[in-house]
């Protein structure tokens, strides 16, 4: 099976450094999109042009900054022309001034987070477009969890609960279309909608959470025709799941099988469907019902583990096969892997960073530089990362910024 981001294999190095800088036949450089999100400064003493400081904090995270303290440092030690391609301010002939790191968290912690999250979901698909269209025929797919950063509080909850982001991930490309905070898991479902809705998901196929809530969302959001879904069902509904364990599976034959061994372990994977009307899911179509055996060969005498899950999905048999559904399925956990690179990676859950809008900020800014990385595919971001801080022109030349 492929390796995950974070694993040591394979190294990364080689399809980054193949994939070039973008043309200029492709769309404009992530600046022209950073540049439409509102300034939340006031004009008296704005030193420092806004779209400056996003780009050398998405160029410094690129480089493997985890902290403002990193970015202000890693802006302080760029060279001139790269602090002039980001947009800095020129004081002077030939040198450009950055802002200094208190300046750097003020932006930060006042900036719409919905919206920067919105400017980098759209240039990362309209940079992805040529390959959406190479792959005409098959269906995006777009998975939508949640994550809590366990080191930053809510600014505006006086619980003292954590941040809480729900974000919409495209499978193939990992690339966060759109991300909002939330007050926490129960209110998932909620925002299901609203964090969807500026998306455009014609011909697109949605995964939602991996463990939905009792509550289901509104049935006038589920899709009727361009858009679908495929929703597991867990525990967590457990009237659903005893009205899926009842239909007769004994009868239902096999559609797809799929064996990986990777990671210590050997997985086996069977999918078995249903037609369904009137299940409890408006326009529901199909039940599935997944079983993966896994057996780690570490083990003496090698034990076998056995689960079952089940899936609700709006998507016809006429309209994607057994091996499409699967893989629906297992795409899904792409999010997760996202989540685990930005905890092991970036060290998210150890960030302190607090100051209002700023956690969400730097999940944004991890969300670009995880799918600007992966873009040429499953690479090792770590080293990707060490790759981009020994030369402080290769973030811009990934970001599809010219150096002039």
């Amino acid at each position: 099976m492929p390796a995950d981001p974070s694993s040591p294999i394979p190294s990364g190095l080689t399809p980054l450094c193949d994939a070039g800088p973008l043309q200029e036949a492709e769309p404009p450089h992530l600046l022209a999109y950073l540049a439409t999100i509102a300034d939340p400064r006031t004009r008296a003493g704005r030193r420092h042009p806004l779209v400056a400081i996003l780009g050398l904090a998405a160029a410094a995270v690129l480089a493997g900054a985890r902290s403002i303290a990193a970015i202000a440092e890693w802006a302080a030690e760029a060279p001139q022309p790269i602090r002039a391609a980001l947009g800095a301010r020129r004081d002077a002939p030939g040198h450009f001034a950055v802002p200094a790191e208190v300046t750097i968290r003020r932006t930060l912690s006042r900036l719409d987070p919905d919206a920067l999250a919105g400017a980098i979901g759209a240039w990362l698909t309209d940079r992805d477009r040529a390959a959406v269209v190479a792959r005409a025929g098959v269906r995006r797919a777009v998975a939508v969890d949640g994550k809590t950063l366990r080191g930053a509080r809510a600014p505006t909850r006086g619980d003292g609960r954590p941040v809480h982001l729900l974000a919409a991930m495209e499978h193939a490309t990992r690339a966060v279309l759109a991300q909002r905070q939330v007050g926490g898991a129960p209110e998932e479902v909620t925002a299901f909608a609203p964090l969807l809705a500026p998306l455009d998901l014609a011909e697109v196929v949605v995964t939602p959470m991996r463990s939905r809530p009792t509550r289901r969302p509104p049935s006038s959001w589920w899709p009727k025709s361009t858009r679908t879904t495929c929703s597991r069902s867990r525990p967590t509904q457990p009237t659903l799941l005893d009205r899926c364990q009842r239909l007769p599976w004994h009868r239902v034959p096999v559609l797809d099988r799929t064996r990986d061994r990777g990671h210590g372990r050997i997985e086996l994977r069977t999918l078995k469907a249903v037609s369904i009307h009137h299940f409890g899911f408006p326009h529901a179509a199909q039940i599935l019902q997944v079983t993966r055996k896994t057996r780690d060969l570490h083990d003496h005498p090698r034990r076998c583990t056995t689960v079952t899950v089940y899936a609700v999905t709006s998507l016809p048999f006429e309209q994607a096969s057994p091996a499409r559904l699967a893989d629906l399925l297992r795409g899904h956990w792409a999010i997760e892997a996202l989540h685990h690179v930005r905890d092991v990676t970036f060290c998210e859950d150890s960030s302190q960073t607090r100051t209002g809008a700023a956690p969400s900020v730097m999940a944004c800014l991890r969300n670009l530089a995880i799918g600007v990385l992966s873009r040429a595919g499953p690479v090792n971001l770590a080293a990707a990362l060490r790759h981009h801080a020994r030369d402080s022109a290769r973030p811009l030349a990934t970001l599809g910024i010219s150096l002039g």
